[in-house]
């Protein structure tokens, strides 16, 4: 599925952490991932992010390629594709598609496996000849290092590098990377890294794994632990090393993963062994994955963690995020709010979960639904409009969001009208649903399946030919648009 503004925002978040004196220079990239275009197409004139690697040899020379269509010797680097899965993950796709370099030769620069090295904005000249104005390039740049000692392969880019040239780090062709280069220790070799994956839930939740009691076989035997493991061959970056593992130990995807930061662990030899956490959000239950390795896999809430026989580097890992989801509410400022800063809420209060959902109907009337997969947790193999949660985000930027992420519409604010809320639970005692039903006028593209692991088929149906099969609230909510009706509830108690 294309990059997410969730992931670019939280990796440029990440980077400014290590360099807050850059938010002020970094203004622009920031105020593009408040606005709801796609900051990840080539196609955002209002500016978009690339994607560059940075590659070091053994004697720490720095990688460039000649770029011909703008005459410069640059790192190797581009734009994002719609295939590609993370921005690190488009930056070795640029590497290997402009020098030949295979992926599998490079490895994230330890306490860089989930953060750029460099962060750059500049200014891209019109060219008329492609209709394209001038514009801005977010340029994200990930470090990576040689892993062979041997004379790699180059295979160039024909049509767009004239060749490369490994530079000393003092001639590195971008001032901000030339210092931080210069600032970077360059001796000794950089370890591969684990990666491992801190799942969490609306319930505010932490998915821990159990692993088998067998000391001196495993790391951390008979303790709770996040599900991951070390880097192979074949994983390309981290973020697939993770997902990997996240497949290999319990036959668990999870749509997006976010970068979280470096972890620092001590394995039993009393070395340092870096770990990248990669959070994501599933609401599934966990009795029903298939666990290959460990004991068992259980939700726990921040607070019982006390109970459990646990490291301190992942309780206090689980916690700090916690309190970063808490935080989430404070206006971005690069400051967290405290929580006793915020009033607290009436005696009572129940925060309710907010929905949006798109009407789409075409000109002959009939409606867009899409056939949930079989696995889904919620309702398995029945027809729902397109559908999803607003993160830290208004519902009509979720409402874009959601629509380009799942079926690849692009839709603009301006064509955006809200034609009904529902206000359901599905059981008594459940969280309440506030669900927002907006109808887009206008839209470009046609439905794709960009999400098949959570919808199988669009099709197109007509509101009173609605298929058997699908959620009853979708139901009722169609009928009442139809009607005019701006408003229903539904399974709560008479």
């Amino acid at each position: 599925m294309p990059l997410s503004h969730d992931h670019i925002r939280t990796t440029v978040e990440t980077y400014l952490a290590r360099h807050p004196h850059e938010r002020d220079q970094l203004g622009a990239l920031l105020d593009a991932l408040e606005r709801p275009t796609d900051i990840a197409s080539r196609s955002t004139f209002t500016g978009h992010v690339t994607c560059g690697a940075i590659v070091l040899d053994r004697l720490g020379r720095v990688l460039h390629v000649l770029h011909l269509a703008s005459g410069k010797v640059l790192a190797p680097g581009g734009h994002a594709e719609p295939s590609d899965e993370s921005l690190a993950g488009t930056a070795l796709r640029e590497l290997h598609e402009e020098t030949g370099i295979p992926q599998q030769a490079v490895t994230p620069w330890p306490g860089y496996e989930t953060m750029p090295f460099d962060i750059d904005i500049h200014d891209i000249h019109a060219n008329p000849s492609n209709d394209e104005p001038g514009h801005q390039h977010f340029d994200l740049r990930f470090l990576f290092r040689l892993q062979t000692t041997t004379k790699v392969e180059v295979m160039l880019q024909e049509e767009e590098v004239g060749g490369i040239e490994w530079r000393p780090v003092d001639r590195a062709a971008s001032p901000s990377l030339r210092e931080k280069l210069l600032n970077l220790p360059l001796q000794g070799e950089p370890e591969t890294a684990n990666a491992s994956a801190l799942i969490y839930n609306d319930r505010g939740e932490y998915l821990l794994h159990l692993r088998d009691y067998f000391p001196g076989q495993i790391w951390e035997p008979g303790m709770w632990s996040l599900l991951g493991g070390g880097r192979e061959p074949q994983d390309t970056t981290l973020e697939h090393t993770v997902r990997r593992e996240l497949h290999e130990e319990a036959s668990l995807h999870i749509a997006d993963l976010t970068p979280f930061g470096t972890e620092e662990a001590t394995d039993e030899a009393g070395a340092t062994v870096p770990i990248a956490i990669y959070a994501g959000r599933w609401n599934g239950d966990p009795r029903d994955l298939h666990l290959t390795e460990g004991v068992m896999l259980a939700w726990f809430a921040p607070d019982d963690l006390h109970r459990l026989r646990i490291s301190d580097t992942t309780r206090d890992l689980v916690r700090r995020h916690a309190a970063s989801r808490a935080a989430g509410d404070a206006p971005r400022t690069g400051l967290a709010s405290h929580e006793e800063d915020r009033p607290s809420a009436p005696r009572g209060t129940v925060l309710n979960v907010i929905g949006v959902h798109l009407y789409l109907e075409r000109p002959d009337g009939t409606v867009l639904l899409g056939l949930r997969h079989p696995d889904s947790a919620f309702a398995p193999s029945t027809w729902h409009v397109l559908a999803g949660h607003c993160e830290q985000e208004n519902a009509i930027a979720c409402l874009i969001r959601e629509a380009w992420e799942e079926a690849g519409l692009r839709i603009e604010r301006q064509d955006v009208e809200l034609v009904h809320v529902v206000h359901h639970i599905d059981r008594v005692g459940d969280r309440p649903r506030m669900g927002l039903f907006f109808r887009a006028r206008a839209w470009s593209g046609e439905p794709e399946l960009r999400e098949p692991d959570k919808c199988t088929e669009w099709r197109f149906w007509g509101p009173t030919a609605l298929p058997d099969e699908i959620v009853a609230y979708t139901r009722m909510a169609i009928e009442k648009i139809q009607n005019g009706e701006l408003y229903s509830e539904t399974g709560w108690p008479a």
